[in-house]
């Protein structure tokens, strides 16, 4: 895989990832767990992208 076709994969996951977390935050009870482990797997997609953008 090309390191842009990885970084394009890389942002969709990210998508999904918002996409998730707007969901869990619209819920009258948010589970903050869920949230956390969400918003932590989307820190590390942005450490890849931005690793992968500066390995370019």
């Amino acid at each position: 895989m090309s390191e842009n076709n990885r970084i394009n994969a890389l942002k969709e996951r990210k998508h999904y990832l918002d996409l998730k977390i707007t969901d869990e935050e619209k819920r009258p009870h948010p589970d903050e767990l869920i949230l956390h482990k969400l918003k932590a797997q989307k820190l590390q997609i942005n450490d890849q992208i931005s690793a992968l953008a500066d390995a370019t």
